[in-house]
């Protein structure tokens, strides 16, 4: 879908304005079910400020305007949890905020759903009947009224942890330290017919897709180096562009271990710089905290071996990081938009730099937490020289 945003008109603002009022971000809208304040088909500024207020509160990038990622989100947040029978519907499966609420309770409880992704599949289906079976109920996998019900009577059935951060956690420490056969997938942003950010410079234009692939391809031969089976979701040049929802399909279609999607910031303002990296997680609580250590090696790796400012890691419920099965991060190497970085990022050796970091922070992942090494302290050269010599 096009992107609605300030200054726009007609159905499809009035359709946002009308979830908005729903959900109670348009202040006074409550009081005006039938009058004009529902009805307008004006993208104001105080429906700026509610789409702002929304992504906000779901973790998404807050720029006001609506996009194929914010309708989907909007369209989702209009379910809640009972008002609707839930169950898995194939080939379109279920997608809400009542689904992603199910999901956290049944976490809570103890129950597999893997991530609380919003969507209503086989595993969440699968948890779901297990439950009812627990308390008596027939076990189809469909929430309706009287597993409604259980789930409002009973309370968690563990308490003093995170029962998916230790399955997470106890899968990696089973995995074992070394990379020999393990996947990652590498995500090098944009591309195609979306250059990302583009900063002219002189007779050179620099744009946010090549330095990216850049540095995946790049990433591609160290972490292969090392042993790793690598797949990157786009080529250098690809005819058409590839959604963030279309690369975490790939990502689960090729049953990778870890994702890592490279980027390169902009901002309107020269003087913003630096690396940040971004996680899973939501204002609920809900994460994948593997994800969030992965996303907390990667940053300390590339700010301690390049010297980029610390913007710190963030968690976000963006389709890359919410829809892949597997840990995933994105990260935001460097402002394109600040001459301070960009003449960073221009340099090869810079961006082996990063790979390096990348890499090491990779490894790191697989290392039990006690057995943990200082930032910035693994040679990744040491890692191609001993699976060279047979002992990884």
């Amino acid at each position: 879908m096009r992107v609605v945003r300030r200054g726009d008109r007609g159905p499809a603002v009035t359709e946002i304005r009308g979830i908005l009022v729903g959900l109670g971000l348009i202040p006074g809208a409550h009081a005006a079910s039938s009058g004009s304040e529902f009805e307008s088909s004006d993208f104001d500024d105080a429906t700026e400020q509610a789409v702002r207020a929304f992504q906000q509160s779901r973790g998404l990038s807050v720029d006001g305007a609506v996009g194929a990622e914010t309708w989907r989100a909007l369209v989702a947040a209009r379910w809640r949890l009972g008002s609707r029978t839930l169950y898995q519907a194939i080939p379109e499966p279920l997608i809400g905020e009542d689904v992603r609420t199910l999901q956290e309770r049944l976490l809570e409880m103890g129950y597999d759903v893997g991530r609380a992704d919003s969507v209503y599949g086989a595993r969440t289906a699968h948890a779901v009947a297990q439950f009812q079976r627990e308390v008596g109920l027939a076990p189809d996998g469909a929430c309706g009224p009287q597993t409604m019900h259980a789930l409002r009577r009973l309370g968690r059935k563990v308490t003093g942890g995170r029962p998916q951060w230790l399955r997470e956690s106890d899968a990696f420490r089973h995995s074992g330290p070394n990379l020999v056969g393990k996947t990652v997938i590498v995500d090098p942003g944009h591309g195609g017919p979306d250059p990302g950010v583009v900063v002219p410079e002189g007779e050179l234009r620099w744009t946010e897709a090549e330095l990216a692939y850049d540095m995946a391809a790049r990433l591609e031969g160290r972490l292969a180096a090392a042993g790793m089976r690598v797949h990157l979701t786009r080529g250098p040049a690809p005819a058409g562009e590839l959604t963030d929802l279309e690369r975490a399909q790939l990502a689960n279609e090729l049953g990778g271990d870890l994702f890592i999607s490279l980027h390169i910031d902009g901002h309107v303002n020269p003087e913003a710089d630096g690396v940040a990296t971004y996680h899973y997680g939501t204002d609920h609580g809900a994460a994948s905290t593997v994800g969030e250590r992965l996303a907390g090696l990667v940053q300390r790796e590339i700010v301690v071996r390049t010297g980029l400012r610390n913007c710190q890691t963030h968690a976000k419920t963006w389709e890359l990081l919410r829809l892949t099965k597997m840990p995933a991060v994105r990260v935001e190497v460097g402002y394109l938009t600040s001459p301070l970085d960009r003449a960073k990022l221009v340099d090869p050796r810079f961006r082996d730099q990063v790979v390096e970091a990348v890499v090491a922070a990779v490894q790191r992942m697989y290392y039990p937490i006690d057995q943990d090494v200082p930032t910035g302290s693994i040679d990744v050269r040491e890692l191609r020289a001993a699976l060279a010599a047979g002992a990884l």
